[in-house]
Order: structure tokens, then C-alpha cells, then sequence
């Protein structure tokens, strides 16, 4: 663990790199959530499928996990990063519980990243309790916080094959050839998304508001972006 501290210090881009492994573990353990509660709710295809692991190689979208993370976090001139898994394939077998399966599923991953959040809040309280707190600590800490409040609030948005066009699928009733049809120009339309202002602000507030709940503000962030960039 103390390697692991050093290396925060040791230079840029080992801590982009650092950065790059906590966002890969986040995402692995965000596919796997889903995964753990289909398979608990008798669904076989995530297991058959290999998904019901902790196993980064087996939750890996080469485009989502890898290239534009990597992208991001190494060649973007600001600090944004986002980032997703391989989708976790579901067949919903129970017919009468199909909707209330599905949306359970789907909140598996999301709550994920808040309880590895929670439990990086739980452990640095510990730790701060018992000795004292230096700035690479703090920035790890505050690093694996705001990374799942992305990782949380961007998942909510209501666009195939992100979890929340699920919530919104059954909200409105939509039906499956729509949903279907819809995620076709889901990753167009999200790229469309991530590059208008008003919606980066918008996701900006919102993951700013998620890292509040866990006691990091502004200025936190402010000091480890500035730590990656500097």
C-alpha cells in the first residue's frame, strides 16, 4: 500500500496511470454488480457468460474501458474522463417479475460505484483517525470518490446502453423494437451530449453535488486536478 502512495508522487504519469487502474477497478466492479444480482435473481446468462467475476478481463469494452478512458486521461489538454464496461447480457426469464428483475439489475451498478465511494470514505475516516492524513493519501482517496461519482451520475443518463435508458424504458412504457432501434445511435448521440456545454455543466453539477455527499468539495477536486496536471 505504501508502494502505491509513493507512486502518487512519483511523477504525472504514474499517476495517471494510477488514475486509469482505480477507474478500470471501478468499472469492472460496476459490471460485476449487475452480473452478481441477475445471477442471484435466477437469471443464467450472465454466468454462463462469464460476467459473475471481479475479473477486469472479463468486463472490458475495448472502447469504453480502454481507448477513450486512455484518450482522456492522457491526451485531453482538461481533466474529464468517463468511461464503461462490456454490457452485461440478461434474459430476464421469470416473466412475472421481468420489469421489477430488470430495474434491479440495472441499480446494481450505479449503487455500486456509491458503495465503493461509501466504503473509500469509511476507510480514509479510519485512517485519519489513527494517523495523520498526507496530501497523497488525500488525493487518493479523493480520487476514488469522484471517479465513481462519474462513474454514478453518468450511467444515470437515460441513453442506450447506459443504465439509465432502462428507468427510462419503463417509465415511459417504451417498448423493446423502440428501445432497440434507440440504442442503434445511442453512443452518436452521447458523443453529441459530452461535447454541448450546457450538458457538460449540467453533468458537472451534478457529480460536484454526488461528491459532496461523501465530504469532498470544490477545492478538493480543484487540488487533485491540479496534482494530475501540474
Amino acid at each position: 500500500m505504501s508502494d502505491l502512495f509513493s507512486l502518487c508522487s512519483a511523477g504525472i504519469n504514474e499517476q495517471k496511470i494510477i488514475l486509469f487502474l482505480v477507474l478500470l477497478a471501478s468499472i469492472s466492479i460496476h459490471e460485476w454488480a449487475h452480473a452478481f444480482v441477475a445471477d442471484k435473481l435466477g437469471d443464467p446468462l450472465p454466468r454462463l457468460q462469464g460476467r459473475v467475476t471481479l475479473d477486469p478481463r472479463a468486463h472490458i469494452d475495448p472502447l469504453g474501458t480502454v481507448l477513450i478512458p486512455l484518450v482522456m486521461i492522457f491526451l485531453s489538454p482538461g481533466f474529464a474522463i468517463l468511461g464503461w464496461g462490456k454490457p452485461v447480457m440478461i434474459s430476464l426469464p421469470n416473466p412475472k417479475t421481468r420489469t421489477r428483475d430488470d430495474l434491479l439489475i440495472t441499480m446494481a451498478g450505479p449503487l455500486s460505484n456509491l458503495l465503493i465511494a461509501l466504503a473509500a470514505t469509511a476507510l480514509f475516516a479510519v485512517w485519519a483517525s489513527f494517523a495523520p492524513v498526507s496530501q497523497n493519501i488525500a488525493n487518493l482517496y479523493t480520487l476514488v470518490v469522484y471517479l465513481n461519482c462519474i462513474l454514478f451520475v453518468f450511467n444515470l443518463i437515460p441513453i442506450p446502453p447506459l443504465d439509465g435508458s432502462h428507468f427510462l424504458k419503463h417509465a415511459i412504457r417504451m417498448k423493446d423494437e423502440t428501445y432497440r432501434n434507440l440504442a442503434r445511435y445511442g453512443f452518436l448521440i452521447l458523443i453529441v451530449l459530452i461535447n454541448l456545454d450546457p450538458f457538460q455543466k449540467f453533468l458537472g453539477i451534478m457529480i460536484i453535488t454526488c461528491c459532496g455527499m461523501f465530504g469532498i468539495d470544490e477545492q478538493a477536486l480543484y487540488e487533485l486536478i491540479v496534482s494530475l496536471q501540474s
